[in-house]
């Protein structure tokens, strides 16, 4: 199991070793317990060039050389760093970027809620900040999630067809208001061109809970399928926990009278992602797993599950970073109270 701390002086003299062995980054990765990009950037960071024997310069590391970079870097951040010699807070920071693919917000709302006890106390901004100066070992901007990604600007486009049954238009206020659960909305996630297969994901209104399920193809059979599998999976408890859908006018989602068999479908306007807004966050969120480009031919239903599971699990700020678990959880205690 790898270890999260900072190399050590100890850990560069084990890398000049191993590098006079001619051994590779990732074999000194896999013996220091380090990602192998903390390795590539500690070779450059301690890159000398020297004068060999026979007169020829070349590029070797010196232990030494990264060691007082490494301090100097640190010097240079400046003495008034919070965060300072705090490396278990660094560790845990750095571990639920890399590992769970957290959002700094996320993991200072995580260590808030769950009450635990650090040396150091930092604000979102500050943490931002960090690692923006390259403050750590092993996480970077390219490691965030949504690193640097505007807002996209939205714009109503004229409907030119009628949809295929109710618009949003006609959908209650309990549901617009997040009120009531049981309403979800659907959409489908699509691979590469090449990928046959797409993940159907619905996401609860009011409570954030998510769905996934792979379907073999991108056709509205499937997506009928996949709901029959739904009520057999929850039997009957499957009309209280599904009251309605709303979904966009893809062609997955045209067979309305068939979908309707099992619960009240909406549909979105036209180019309006925007009116399952859930949905889109979610999305962007199970990106973090398969980003695009990803052919979901090869990836396993396993995976999908375990992403669905991190999704339902991650703190979210919209809920005082606790999870759509835990509310669910709240929202069944409470009903089971009444």
């Amino acid at each position: 199991m790898r270890h999260f701390k900072h190399l050590t002086e100890n850990d560069r003299l084990i890398i000049e070793s191993m590098l006079n062995q001619k051994r590779k980054p990732e074999e000194i990765a896999d013996r220091l317990g380090f990602n192998k990009s903390t390795i590539y950037r500690e070779l450059n960071r301690g890159r000398y060039t020297r004068l060999s024997h026979d007169y020829i310069y070349y590029e070797t590391y010196s232990p030494d050389i990264a060691h007082e970079r490494y301090r100097q870097n640190l010097k240079n951040k400046g003495p008034a760093l919070k965060i300072g010699d705090d490396h278990k807070l660094a560790d845990y920071i750095e571990h639920k970027i890399l590992h769970y693919k957290y959002s700094p917000g996320a993991i200072l709302g995580e260590i808030k809620i769950n009450g635990l006890v650090f040396d150091t106390t930092i604000s979102i901004s500050t943490l931002y900040s960090y690692i923006s100066k390259g403050v750590f070992l092993r996480v970077t901007n390219k490691d965030l999630p949504n690193r640097g990604k505007q807002k996209k600007q939205y714009r109503r486009i004229r409907q030119s067809r009628p949809s295929k049954g109710d618009s949003i238009e006609k959908r209650p206020h309990t549901i617009n208001n997040r009120i009531e659960f049981g309403h979800w909305e659907m959409d489908l996630l699509e691979g590469t061109k090449k990928s046959k297969s797409a993940i159907l994901v619905l996401t609860e209104r009011m409570t954030r809970i998510q769905i996934n399920e792979k379907i073999p193809n991108k056709k509205s059979a499937s997506v009928i399928q996949a709901l029959q599998r739904l009520k057999k999976r929850y039997g009957k408890r499957f009309a209280e926990n599904f009251k309605s859908i709303t979904v966009d006018n893809g062609s997955e989602f045209q067979n309305c009278l068939e979908m309707e068999k099992y619960t009240k479908i909406y549909y979105c306007h036209p180019y309006s992602s925007w009116e399952r807004g859930s949905n889109e966050n979610q999305n962007r969120m199970i990106r973090r797993h398969f980003p695009k480009g990803t052919n979901f031919d090869n990836v396993t239903k396993k995976s999908i599950s375990q992403a669905e599971t991190w999704l339902n699990n991650y703190p979210r700020k919209i809920f005082g970073y606790k999870s759509a678990n835990e509310i669910y959880s709240e929202l069944i205690n409470k009903t089971t109270v009444s």
